[in-house]
């Protein structure tokens, strides 16, 4: 399913789109917190071999990243966003915000979920302050919990929304993305 926005579009990964998408992710600051050193080949296919239900990450129609759901758990009513990368250019938009309302939404009132997780380095000075921008609840760091980029080890921090927390998560977007939404 493509979920689409205003100037946001996400786009379901297929295979034939790896060599498109490895065209936005030669800059390496892409890559810095990400579990891949994706600005080289080989670990860019290793990436793109390893994301379950990705989506080409399109802003205003010019394809500038990626992002995922992931470690989905059915049984427990749990997904996680994540593998979210833009190129450079799009920093500093609303690109990594509404897509994260694309899928919040499409988490909660499609699929019928409970919890939506998301976790990055606990050193990412980027991620963490827009993951809370974007509404969702600090909930600790996991030490030592990740091998990334060749065996460094990750502290990761972990973030979540939870359909509790949807609708004024939901409405707070809407009035930041768009100046809409209800205020209550």
């Amino acid at each position: 399913m493509t979920l689409e926005g205003r100037r946001v579009r996400l786009e379901p990964l297929e295979h034939r789109h790896e060599d498109a998408l490895w065209e936005v992710a030669q800059d390496p600051r892409t890559w810095r917190w990400m579990r891949f050193n994706g600005h080289e080949r080989d670990e860019f296919h290793r990436f793109f071999a390893s994301v379950d239900m990705g989506f080409l990450h399109y802003l205003d129609g010019e394809l500038v990243g990626h992002t995922s759901f992931l470690n989905d758990r059915p049984e427990d009513r749990v997904v996680e966003i994540g593998n979210t990368w833009l190129n450079p250019r799009a920093w500093g938009t609303d690109a990594n915000t509404e897509a994260k309302y694309l899928l919040l939404r499409h988490a909660f009132e499609e699929e019928g979920y409970l919890r939506v997780e998301f976790k990055t380095d606990a050193a990412n000075e980027r991620s963490r302050p827009a993951l809370e921008k974007v509404g969702a609840t600090f909930e600790g760091v996991a030490r030592k919990h990740q091998l990334v980029r060749g065996g460094e080890r990750r502290d990761s921090a972990w973030y979540a929304v939870i359909d509790d927390d949807w609708p004024a998560v939901k409405a707070s977007l809407e009035r930041r993305l768009w100046g809409t939404g209800d205020d209550q």
